[in-house]
């Protein structure tokens, strides 16, 4: 038996394959018991280093750095969709002097890294006099990095519905506002989101970034915690808390795409209804019968 693509694995194959992933899970267990056992025989464990966090006022460092990491994410991530919705109507217009200076917006900002945009946009205003906020570099790099990422996404999708639905939506007499807030977009998102949902992942992730111009978020207070002598200097300690903060709150995110992408499949599994049998009749063109 064969699939579309490649050949269907036999008996064989399935043995190999699942000694090699038995084997591959082994080898990650093993490199990870070694890294628990590097962190055991440094001292990473010892009662000193955790001892801090056990402490109230510990623990709202945390949860203002986490709430700052939070607001940064969400206040970026509303701005970079609604910049990506933007400039991806742009390079899908007719008009070449809406897609043109779409097109080099997106691919300039696509092409700088997040880091630089964020230096830029931390020092430029210095340069020129004005003293900002650290929090607003850090939301505007991330704005303009992942925003030009999302128009891309979003072009890619509405590009991916088939030419024959909107070719269908035009002949019915729709305008291209209609053809694509109703027929494409409702279409598109479908399978556009999980690409959102993991550039949106990264942009959560890359508010890390704001340490290097101190803004206060998780990874700064982590690293304020972690350099002090007082405890040991427990940096790994320190780390392995926001990293596991980092992954609980991107698991979540995921989990929340997934719940949703299911409850819309749903949703356009139930729309579809089909059509009643039409009532038998006792001769052409008679009443149908009772």
């Amino acid at each position: 038996m064969t699939n579309v693509l490649y050949d269907l694995p036999g008996p064989k194959a399935r043995l190999r394959n699942r000694i090699i992933g038995v084997v591959s899970a082994l080898a990650i267990l093993a490199l990870l018991g070694y890294i628990v056992y590097r962190f055991n025989e440094t001292g990473q464990f010892e009662s000193i280093k955790w001892q801090q966090f056990q402490y109230t006022a510990i623990q709202e460092q945390l949860l203002q750095g986490y709430l700052t990491t939070l607001r940064a994410a969400g206040a970026a991530a509303v701005l970079a969709l609604a910049f990506g919705a933007i400039f991806a109507a742009g390079r899908l217009s007719d008009h070449a002097f809406f897609r043109a200076p779409s097109t080099v917006v997106v691919e300039l900002f696509r092409a700088i890294p997040l880091l630089i945009l964020i230096f830029f946009a931390y020092y430029g205003p210095l340069q020129l006099g004005f003293k900002i906020e650290p929090f607003w570099p850090l939301v505007i790099g991330l704005t303009l990095y992942n925003g030009s990422v999302l128009a891309e996404i979003f072009r890619a999708g509405i590009e991916a519905v088939s030419r024959g639905q909107s070719e269908a939506a035009y002949a019915l007499g729709m305008r291209k506002t209609q053809v694509m807030t109703l027929i494409l977009l409702p279409q598109a998102v479908r399978s556009m989101l999980p690409a959102i949902v993991s550039q949106l992942v990264v942009l959560l992730k890359d508010t890390a970034l704001g340490f290097i111009i101190t803004v206060p978020e998780l990874l700064t207070v982590g690293k304020q915690i972690g350099g002090r002598l007082t405890f040991g200097f427990p940096y790994v300690p320190s780390y392995l808390i926001v990293a596991a903060i980092y992954i609980a709150t991107c698991g979540l995110l995921s989990y929340f795409a997934y719940w949703l992408q299911k409850r819309m499949s749903r949703g356009g599994r139930r729309m579809k209804t089909t059509a009643r049998p039409a009532p038998a009749t006792t001769e052409t063109g008679s009443a149908a019968a009772v």
